[in-house]
């Protein structure tokens, strides 16, 4: 899951804008746009953004995790 990505598009269900988040994070509009360019992410940032936006962004990664350890499994016993 590219995490950035993810975070846009919670954004704009909300109904919320750059301008908004960027305030709320104490940062320029600048930085939230390279916050939607990452693959990857600062699990402190994660949180703050999981409830700026009220929407469980560490959940969705940990699923991902266990979707990645099931093909491993899988895998390793073919």
């Amino acid at each position: 899951m590219h995490i950035g990505k993810k975070i846009r598009e919670v954004l704009r269900r909300r109904g919320s804008s750059v301008t908004w988040l960027a305030r709320e994070l104490h940062t320029v509009r600048g930085n939230v746009y390279d916050i939607f360019e990452r693959e990857t992410m600062d699990t402190g940032l994660l949180l703050r953004l999981s409830l700026l936006l009220d929407y469980n962004f560490l959940k969705d990664e940990s699923d991902d995790v266990e979707e990645q350890l099931k093909r491993k499994r899988h895998t390793a016993t073919i």
